[in-house]
């Protein structure tokens, strides 16, 4: 697995908002769900059986696996292949609003 972020890119994207995020994503052929984690907020170790994308609209939001440890803000997402052991963390004050897809 390429272990790096799919950063928000404002010329090609268009200006980010969570519309526009979600059909990013969905085009990709993922179903999308929306989620709010307060601060504090914290997912040990664990595996999907699909692969998914943990997208963030706003917040951050400190995810970890094997490869490596990346910080996930506005208009970043990040391709969590199945079965891959990964964990997260809202960091700081604001919460998290998430986008969190599997591929269909």
């Amino acid at each position: 697995m390429a272990f790096d972020s799919v950063k928000w890119d404002e010329a090609k994207d268009g200006v980010l908002n969570e519309a526009a995020l979600r059909r990013k994503i969905e085009s990709l052929g993922y179903s999308v769900t929306r989620h709010v984690y307060p601060p504090g907020t914290y997912f040990p170790d664990h595996i999907h059986g699909a692969d998914k994308i943990d997208a963030v609209v706003s917040g951050r939001f400190l995810m970890t696996t094997r490869e490596g440890t990346l910080v996930l803000e506005a208009g970043d997402y990040l391709e969590v292949p199945k079965k891959t052991v990964h964990r997260a963390e809202v960091l700081g004050r604001d919460p998290v609003v998430s986008l969190d897809a599997i591929r269909i």
